[in-house]
């Protein structure tokens, strides 16, 4: 069997993975006059609504965003389904909202059919893609590019992570949060630095693993999901997201002895109630890990604000990902069954 650690550091993905703190400070650096230009519109016009449109991994950074303007901006954000355009053909009203499409390849056609809608409702179109000549680029009022640079493996990662950014650093210009801009500025920095914690305590757990919940709270929901899916997409392993309020409900009778339970926590209001649900876990003999900012069974770097720790804790989760595939004996660059861009309609 090869040297499974250098192993894992000849993969697409732990290249992808890597190449994020620089993809970022570049983000922030070549958006400063876009996202100046959309933040002062947005305190002008202050639209009622934000609506996302997005799938896969961009839909997990919609949930994110979901929580970001709700919590830093005050604006109810709530995930519009493409399918709503695409196969029922109706229409909706968005006079006066904003209208944030999320996407890599900016080509799905339900995407750009969803956005197209949105124009025509009245709803100001901003796409955040990394494709900048994409259809769904071209469909929009406000293009705010992600500069991921080529993403060339099936399961994204620098680009939802560059996704994450450029909604901290839209949401810092348009609440004027001087606190959450001088925290994401900082993120580069923070994300070589919080690549040096081990993680291989969840490698070795999840080796044999057949079931995993994912768990997270407010900020942290989105991270859950996006981990749950590159768990399945990439090591075959059968991980379902969960809030750490909903998990107490139905899917709590699955849990038994031995149960794998990985929790996203971060300094918030969300992080003793999240604590408290791993207590519960344990209490059930589950195999838990929590992975928290500075601390828990698995840590990640500290940020000055608690927004910017999923980005912190998916970067460093994905280094476990990748592992852990190879680990399974899987290639983390080539999943079976699946395509760059779905082509959904």
């Amino acid at each position: 069997m090869p040297d499974l650690p250098a192993a894992a550091e000849s993969t697409r993905m732990y290249r992808e993975v890597r190449e994020s703190a620089a993809a970022i400070a570049r983000q922030l650096e070549a958006n400063r006059d876009v996202i100046g230009e959309l933040a002062t519109r947005l305190r002008r016009e202050r639209p009622a609504l934000v609506a996302t449109g997005a799938r896969g991994s961009s839909d997990n950074a919609a949930t994110f965003a979901k929580y970001l303007i709700e919590t830093r901006l005050g604006v109810t954000t709530a995930s519009a389904a493409p399918s709503v355009q695409s196969v029922y053909a109706a229409r909706t009203g968005l006079d006066g909202a904003l209208f944030l499409a999320i996407s890599q390849s900016g080509r799905s056609p339900d995407l750009v059919a969803q956005a197209g809608a949105a124009r025509e409702a009245g709803a100001r179109v901003v796409a955040m893609v990394n494709v900048v000549d994409s259809p769904l680029a071209a469909a929009a009022d406000v293009v705010v590019p992600l500069h991921a640079g080529p993403e060339l493996r099936v399961a994204a990662t620098k680009s939802y992570l560059c996704s994450l950014s450029a909604l901290l650093h839209l949401a810092a210009e348009w609440a004027g949060d001087a606190c959450l801009r001088d925290a994401l500025a900082r993120v580069p920095e923070a994300l070589e630095r919080g690549w040096q914690h081990d993680w291989t305590a969840l490698v070795d757990g999840l080796a044999a693993a057949r079931n995993l919940f994912v768990v997270g709270r407010g900020f942290g929901l989105s991270a859950a999901q996006e981990v749950a899916l590159k768990f399945k997409e990439t090591c075959g392993l059968h991980a379902e997201a969960f809030s750490a309020a909903e998990v107490q409900h139905g899917p709590m009778t699955l849990v038994e002895r031995g149960f794998p339970v990985l929790l996203f926590a971060q300094h918030d209001d969300s992080y003793d109630g999240t604590l408290a649900v791993a207590e519960r876990f344990r209490e059930r003999d589950a195999r838990v890990w929590v992975a928290a900012p500075g601390g828990g069974d698995l840590e990640f770097a500290v940020t000055a604000d608690p927004a910017c720790a999923p980005l912190l804790a998916v970067h460093r989760c994905y280094g476990a990902i990748n592992a852990l595939a190879l680990r399974r004996g899987r290639d983390p660059d080539a999943p079976p069954h699946l395509r760059k861009v779905t082509e959904t309609r």
